[in-house]
């Protein structure tokens, strides 16, 4: 990977609050820990994201915890890119549809807090703000590597790679 993927490396650096954020809620999911959050008013973690919650899970799966593989999946992307050609010169392409998802994903969560429970949680808004500056920031990358043309049919890739 060259210095033009600063914005790659920059998504993975923030992949690793995500992963630590995801990992606290996921053991106050369990019971593994108590949150430090205000209850009342509209911050409630334990309402939005305790053990008892009601939509803490999508079936037997914590949100949490698809929030760890998410994390896990964006910070290997980039990763796996520097040893692997394919993974690289799709990168762009990838990020913006892992991140994209995970936005998805998060609008999804915060409007059913905002909407359906009337209470946040300030964990996962942390979560939902990373999320926002990795889409950001996936789609300027590959807007900056559109720019630049690349192309495997040009044999860009391959001179690149070489030499």
């Amino acid at each position: 990977m060259n210095i033009n993927q600063w914005p790659a490396r920059l998504i993975q650096l923030l992949a690793v609050p995500g992963l630590l954020v995801a990992f606290y809620l996921w053991l106050y999911h369990n019971g593994a820990l108590t949150a430090t959050c205000t209850v009342g008013s509209w911050e409630d973690c334990g309402l939005v994201s305790g053990p008892n919650a009601p939509y803490a899970s999508i079936g037997p799966i914590p949100v949490a915890l698809i929030g760890l593989v998410g994390y896990a999946l964006i910070f290997l992307a980039v990763w796996l890119a520097d040893f692997i050609p394919l993974i690289e010169r799709y990168l762009p392409e990838l990020l913006v549809g892992l991140t994209g998802t995970a936005l998805l994903f998060t609008a999804g969560l915060t409007a059913l807090e905002i909407f359906v429970i009337h209470a946040v949680c300030r964990y996962c808004l942390v979560s939902a703000a990373i999320i926002v500056l990795m889409f950001i920031l996936a789609v300027h990358n590959l807007r900056v590597a559109n720019r630049a043309g690349r192309s495997l049919e040009r044999g860009e890739f391959n001179e690149a790679r070489t030499g």
